[in-house]
């Protein structure tokens, strides 16, 4: 059964530009990775603060071993080896089994 795991982050309204940003520059790994099924950055409307990070997975194991593997490191390596502040102020991990998925044919 797939697993979804959404990672809720508070983003200033100043840093929400970069956030997108760096996201769209990451390296990438988590395409690569067993298991990965997707992936979605959302933008907050109507005033939200939180960004949310999706990504679907086909096992709790598939995601266990990308977060605590080499290309989940290099994901959220800094850019160039230089040091950047966090945007993010603060962070919420959900986690879900999917019991249904209708997708469009």
């Amino acid at each position: 059964m797939s697993v979804v795991k959404i990672n809720a982050i508070e983003v200033p309204d100043t840093s929400a530009e970069e956030l997108e940003r760096r996201f769209a520059q990451r390296v990438g790994g988590v395409e690569k990775s067993p298991g990965f099924e997707g992936f979605q950055l959302l933008r907050p409307t109507e005033g939200g603060k939180r960004y949310f990070v999706i990504t679907w997975w086909e096992s709790e194991e598939a995601f266990t071993e990308w977060q605590t593997g080499r290309n989940f490191a290099k994901a959220h390596a800094q850019e160039t080896g230089q040091a950047k502040p966090p945007i993010a102020s603060g962070t919420e991990l959900l986690s879900f089994e999917v019991v249904e998925r209708i997708d469009a044919p």
